[in-house]
């Protein structure tokens, strides 16, 4: 099914094509953008002002000469020019209500299909072994989720990807500690936090005594070499760190398809570097084989150390030539901190270099912050993650409780869950992906305003008015009755549903779930208008039926758009 956008752009470069048959305008975006206020109709193109150099006229002849080729008809009510040359569309209302009623018996509500037979790998998360999860480790996990959901949603298969943090210098720290200050009843009642305690004191004992830091490093040796003892211990601590990352995924509703550390392309390191010097991609310099990006205009990359060691950019070069063998990808998308770009055009640029096929992107978001300052482990200020959720949960439990006091506990319980994670999910996703967030915990946990809630309310009221209408009229069908605008309110709700499918479209294309939020919500604001100024129960035979089926639509589009941001929608709140 072609969203309204689509198939006005596709009408509007027909009408250009046809006004001006000798110009060559393929270079130019002649298409149509939902109109910023209602009085400039529902959607407008600026080509005109585009075209002008092309064409070397004014911008407002040539919308002119464009609208006369755009006649007024059963798909359009006016066309109209405003300013220096926009088009101005307005739809015809029936041609608005036929396209809902497709739109409402679509299985995809009218979402395009638009990654049919394409594959995606979304690699996010990504948590490091032996540590807890804080809360700005939620920014990538429910980001990448959400996008894995939207690019579902448009026919695209995708694998989501945690590539965990399982191997490195810090394990043979790690070792060191577990050997020497293990608390075994801590351990069997937190194990990551106490992973985490053992950690940060073996590596303030390195700091002091080389000695305790010289056997660290030999610790690590052993386990690179493979050596038994310090191979079972290092899968204890993995198999630990995912038994509670699992936990936290559980209640946040992500999954993987794939769970694969650093560590999983250890043996294929060494072809990597080969590749590289057989391909004359890198030299050495002071001990160490780097990669030198002056073409680019990027600094060096090392890819192995003057230790012998490798880093994140051989890990990745790995990574990516091994997913390219074995899922052949069209596309692969990395979500992670802003921290993170320099490395990503480095690795991005000589993965390219060394025959990588597949398209590569980096999915940066903003850091999250405290009023005071960053995130910090170290300094003890990061925030653990189920603490945050345990808080969500137990604010949402008193909304619960006072909204519906005579519902049974165990339904308030799984109510006070859905919106308390949901309520933590939106207040990240609702926000541009690449805007640092400040953390207070009444932002995070709103339950007002433009929030998860608010837009769980509203899908609870919907399905209360068809429960009521279903009450009233047991024999009554809604969906037998053709959908009529018939009101101001029922026109301008229909409208922010028949461009709810582009809203997807345009979060996929932009990598942004914010941009999903925001017509979410303004689809909500415009149903409380409708609900509050059409009667719906008492209006009489037909005009009921059309306008309970909008009602039906909207609470479809609501639970679909949450359902994508990984927000789940309870039936009553």
């Amino acid at each position: 099914m072609q969203t309204l956008k689509d198939s006005l752009s596709h009408l509007v470069a027909n009408a250009f094509a046809t006004a001006f048959p000798e110009a060559d305008l393929s270079a130019l975006p002649l298409s149509v953008q939902p109109a910023a206020e209602e009085a400039f109709g529902d959607f407008q193109c600026n080509a005109a002002m585009g075209a002008a150099k092309v064409l070397r006229l004014a911008p407002r002849a040539i919308a002119e000469t464009v609208a006369a080729e755009l006649p007024t008809n059963d798909l359009l009510a006016n066309v109209d020019i405003a300013g220096p040359g926009f088009i101005n569309l307005t739809l015809a209302d029936d041609a608005l209500a036929r396209h809902l009623e497709a739109q409402q018996a679509d299985a995809h509500l009218g979402t395009p299909q638009l990654g049919s037979g394409k594959t995606l790998i979304l690699d996010y998360s990504s948590p490091n072994v032996a540590k807890p999860m804080h809360v700005a480790h939620i920014r990538s996990t429910v980001i990448g989720d959400a996008l894995k959901r939207i690019y579902r949603a448009l026919g695209y298969t995708v694998m989501g990807d945690n590539h965990l943090g399982d191997w490195g210098t810090q394990f043979g720290i790690l070792i060191m500690g577990y050997r020497h200050f293990l608390q075994p009843e801590a351990l069997a009642a937190s194990p990551v936090d106490e992973l985490q305690r053992i950690y940060v004191l073996s590596h303030q004992k390195g700091e002091e005594d080389p000695a305790w830091k010289e056997q660290a490093r030999a610790e690590l040796v052993k386990l690179q070499a493979g050596d038994p003892e310090n191979r079972a211990l290092w899968q204890t601590f993995i198999d630990l760190s995912m038994e509670e990352f699992n936990r936290i995924y559980n209640r946040l509703d992500v999954s993987f398809e794939l769970v694969r550390g650093e560590s999983y392309y250890n043996a294929a390191l060494p072809g990597v570097v080969e590749r590289l010097q057989r391909l004359g991609l890198v030299r050495e310099s002071e001990g160490a084989l780097v990669a030198f990006l002056e073409d680019e205009k990027l600094p060096p990359a090392i890819v192995r150390k003057s230790d012998g060691g490798y880093n994140y950019t051989t890990t990745d070069l790995a990574t990516v030539f091994s997913r390219e063998q074995e899922f052949h990808p069209d596309a692969i998308l990395y979500v992670t901190d802003e921290r993170q770009q320099l490395h990503f055009r480095q690795f991005f640029a000589l993965a390219r270099k060394a025959g990588a096929a597949t398209s590569l992107r980096h999915i940066w978001f903003g850091l999250m912050r405290l009023p005071e300052g960053l995130l910090s482990t170290r300094k003890g200020t990061a925030i653990k993650l189920d603490r945050l959720l345990d808080e969500a949960e137990k604010r949402a439990m008193e909304l619960v409780r006072q909204s519906s006091p005579g519902m049974p506990p165990t339904e308030q319980r799984a109510v006070a869950q859905a919106v308390g994670i949901g309520a933590v999910k939106y207040a990240d996703l609702s926000q541009n992906p690449q805007s640092a967030i400040t953390f207070t915990w009444e932002k995070a946990l709103s339950m007002e305003g433009n929030s998860a809630p608010y837009l769980q309310y509203a899908s609870a009221r919907i399905a209360s008015v068809i429960d009521k209408y279903h009450e009233r009229f047991p024999e009554g069908d809604y969906m037998s009755f053709p959908m009529v605008l018939d009101t101001p309110q029922a026109r301008r709700l229909a409208l922010r549903l028949a461009r709810y499918p582009d809203a997807i479209v345009d979060a996929a294309t932009q990598t942004k779930p914010s941009l999903l939020a925001d017509a979410l919500y303004d689809l909500s604001q415009a149903y409380s208008s409708y609900y509050q100024n059409v009667p719906f129960l008492k209006a009489e035979e037909g005009v009921r039926e059309s306008r309970i089926r909008l009602c039906d639509l909207t609470a479809r589009v609501l639970r679909h758009g949450l359902s994508l941001l990984g927000i789940r929608t309870p039936e009553r709140i």
